[in-house]
């Protein structure tokens, strides 16, 4: 079972749905990026995406596109992401994603990259922008390196793509919330709990984490008694762009909340997922 399945596993164990947070790398430098990892895994995350800044930001709301701006005029590059991984992994337990444009990765080498991204610590990858219709080669790069692959599905996802992208993905399947980019949200939307019923049922045995939009413990609390993981990037990251110099406490804090809202209540009218099967699956073929 890899690191990814079991940090997943566990918290099934605990009857809680696992908590997912992000954090741009290099933002603002590297220094910061590893002690905000620090507290995030002292306050309770689970798996941290560790996000390769890129010029051109498609996926992301304002937030974030501010968080790769900090990043890149500090100077961080796909070599010095995999050198904050390393230390990550050595200073903390987080299961650890690397979370990227296709073009860092390809511009490097699917198979050194995925090589590299192995020997740094990193336990998956999620590529953004890659489509499961056109991932075929990255897949089997990532694979050889003992990698486990993320895909990304939305409300808008046909039946079709969504079981080609639970296919390919192992770990877990991430859910889109709604269309749009990332960003904070006040309230995630009201058809999400079909849309994670429909990505249930593609994903079969494969947890499913809930992202974008959620940005307090509230919605936290919602996505947990729907889905198995919990995903927050753009609070986490906008938090620590209000803090300054003071953005380790007030990262701890907020993070410390998200990690309690993501344990479910017995009693309470929230009642777990349904899950089945083995939860260190690999991509079926």
């Amino acid at each position: 079972m890899s690191r990814l399945a079991s940090a997943f596993a566990k918290a099934r164990s605990e009857d809680r749905a696992a908590f997912v947070a992000y954090l741009t790398a290099g933002d603002p430098d590297a220094e910061a990026t590893v002690a905000l990892a620090r507290a995030l895994d002292r306050a309770g995350a689970d798996v941290l995406e560790l996000g390769v800044p890129f010029t051109d930001p498609i996926a992301d709301g304002p937030v974030l596109q501010r968080a790769a701006a900090r990043a890149l005029a500090s100077g961080t590059t796909l070599d010095s992401v995999f050198g904050m991984a390393r230390r990550i992994r050595e200073e903390t337990n987080l299961a650890l994603v690397l979370f990227s444009y296709l073009n860092p990765l390809y511009r490097a080498g699917l198979s050194g990259a995925a090589a590299r991204a192995r020997d740094a610590g990193l336990d998956a990858v999620l590529v953004t922008d890659l489509p499961p219709e056109e991932a075929g080669s990255y897949a089997t790069a990532f694979r050889a390196a003992s990698l486990d692959t993320v895909f990304l599905v939305s409300p808008t996802s046909p039946a079709a793509r969504m079981s080609a992208a639970a296919k390919l993905s192992s770990g877990f399947l991430y859910v889109v919330s709604r269309a749009g980019t990332t960003g904070t949200r006040a309230e995630l939307p009201a058809d999400l709990p079909r849309t994670v019923e429909r990505a249930r049922r593609a994903a079969r045995d494969l947890p499913i984490a809930v992202g974008f939009g959620i940005s307090n413990p509230a919605a936290a609390s919602r996505a947990a008694s729907l889905a198995d993981g919990v995903v927050v990037g753009s609070a986490l990251v906008e938090r620590a762009e209000a803090a300054g110099s003071d953005r380790v406490e007030a990262v701890a804090a907020l993070a410390g909340d998200l990690a309690a809202a993501c344990r479910r209540v017995r009693g309470h009218g929230r009642s777990r997922p349904r899950l089945t099967g083995a939860w260190g699956a690999r991509p079926r073929s």
